[in-house]
């Protein structure tokens, strides 16, 4: 039997997941002591509520604004934030939210529109003093200017797999980074987890991206965690301590010590 050990899974979109119960048990087995729930919009954040309430201590909500969801309607923008700041005291972190410059989301909601968004979720993560889970898609400049800019003191830079000079800007205003499941494959993401140190990275799955020809879930951040030891040439159990112990700081997670 493998070793188990105490891992955060700090991203995950549990209400996609088709067997959440199951997965969640899966979780369990495997050390899992906390899943940071992000939400995207309206919908899901309401539901990423919900599943919080059914799993305490366990499932830790974060509300969002994903820039592939924003709608065209100025009012659903406005509905979807208040939403957000309504519940601020029962979330540990705003996300996912940011930019995404890839030519089909653009398509759909302009750069613009995304900026604007974007700096509205970031005011309130400066004014309620919560961490910002940012999507950075082929925008990782503008979604570092735009956080820094906005003076937020915690974010962390989801699946990052931009230049090294941004990373350096990340890592210098002690933003995180998190490793992910690309951490097996993906070239520019390996590079990414090799430049951050330890105190600026924690671990995620992005459940239920697809990986390998199945969706992703929570208990795959074992995974995750023996690619990054890999890559940073530290035994497993030195990046499990590490990478709990940011998350348990940055999201303030009151019931995994």
């Amino acid at each position: 039997m493998s070793k188990v050990y105490r891992l955060v899974d700090s991203h995950a979109h549990l209400e996609e997941l088709e067997n959440l119960d199951t997965a969640i048990e899966r979780a369990r087995q495997i050390g899992v002591i906390a899943i940071i729930a992000v939400g995207s919009d309206y919908g899901s954040n309401s539901q990423v509520l919900e599943i919080a309430a059914k799993y305490p201590n366990l499932v830790y909500p974060a509300l969002g604004l994903h820039p592939g969801s924003l709608e065209k309607d100025v009012s659903s923008l406005e509905r979807d934030l208040r939403f957000i700041e309504d519940r601020m005291e029962d979330t540990v972190a705003i996300g996912e939210v940011g930019l995404d410059y890839d030519k089909r989301v653009v398509a759909r909601s302009g750069k613009e529109r995304q900026k604007e968004a974007f700096r509205s979720v970031l005011t309130l993560a400066k004014r309620y003093d919560k961490p910002a889970i940012i999507h950075s898609r082929y925008a990782w400049r503008d979604s570092f200017t735009l956080a820094e800019d906005a003076g937020v003191e915690k974010a962390i830079f989801h699946w990052y797999t931009g230049p090294t000079n941004v990373l350096k800007e990340i890592l210098g205003r002690g933003y995180f980074v998190s490793a992910t499941l690309a951490a097996e494959y993906h070239g520019e993401h390996r590079r990414a987890i090799r430049e951050t140190p330890l105190r600026n990275l924690l671990l995620e799955t992005d459940s239920p991206v697809t990986y390998r020809g199945r969706q992703a879930e929570p208990s795959d951040v074992s995974r995750v965690l023996q690619a990054t030891a890999e890559l940073k040439g530290l035994p497993p159990d030195v990046i499990a301590e590490a990478t709990t112990e940011n998350a348990w700081r940055l999201f303030r997670l009151p019931g995994i010590r």
